[in-house]
């Protein structure tokens, strides 16, 4: 019996399920990818698929969940280990640019559930939820780096966080218009966010 198709716990099975659905949905879309696709990638029957997950939407949403989650923990890093000030911008670099390498990026996944949630009432249902919660955690850490003067205290963390989200959508729509459409404005944005946020204009790059 190959590695791949050799039993797992329920526990590590639905896992890596969920890994390969999420590289899966990456390369593709939620349309364009069947439960037959990814129970193929995962070395593994669509019965067996089936008793992890009752569908294909449930498995995406799962997928949502666990991109989020890996984001979170990423950010949750950062601001045990950098300056308050510095939290955003290494928070947006780390969303919209690092993570691009592993094909993680919440806000790709966000696009796709959108072009659903018409169709779909539970799909933009939990990805409202969703959302919301990613939004809530924006607002915190700005109004966390706030309370010890870090970022301009009479700026709206709210609005704020609403403007952070916004620019991961903006870059993902770019990439899937095939690049360039903002690429070359990001390093504006980001300083004049900076700006706008720090009162300081962001360190200047070395040639």
């Amino acid at each position: 019996m190959s590695a791949t198709r050799a039993r797992l716990p329920a526990a590590e099975r639905r896992a890596a399920l969920i890994e390969t659905a999420l590289r899966t949905f990456s390369a593709g879309s939620y349309r364009g990818v069947t439960t037959a696709d990814i129970a193929r990638e995962a070395g593994v029957t669509e019965p067996i698929l089936y008793r992890h997950f009752a569908s294909k939407r449930d498995l995406y949403l799962a997928c949502l969940e666990e991109a989020w989650s890996r984001l979170r923990a990423a950010w949750e890093t950062i601001r045990a280990e950098e300056p308050p000030g510095q939290w955003l911008p290494s928070m947006g670099t780390c969303a919209f640019r690092e993570l691009e390498q592993s094909k993680l990026l919440v806000s790709n996944l966000w696009i796709q559930a959108l072009t659903e949630a018409s169709d779909d009432a539970e799909i933009g249902r939990q990805l409202r939820l969703h959302l919301l919660e990613v939004h809530g955690y924006v607002a915190g850490t700005i109004r966390a780096a706030q309370a010890i003067g870090a970022i301009i205290a009479k700026r709206d963390p709210e609005a704020e966080a609403w403007v952070f989200m916004s620019l991961g959508l903006l870059g993902s729509i770019s990439r899937r218009l095939g690049g360039g459409l903002v690429e070359e404005d990001f390093p504006r944005i980001v300083a004049a966010r900076r700006e706008w946020m720090l009162a300081e204009p962001a360190p200047e790059r070395a040639a």
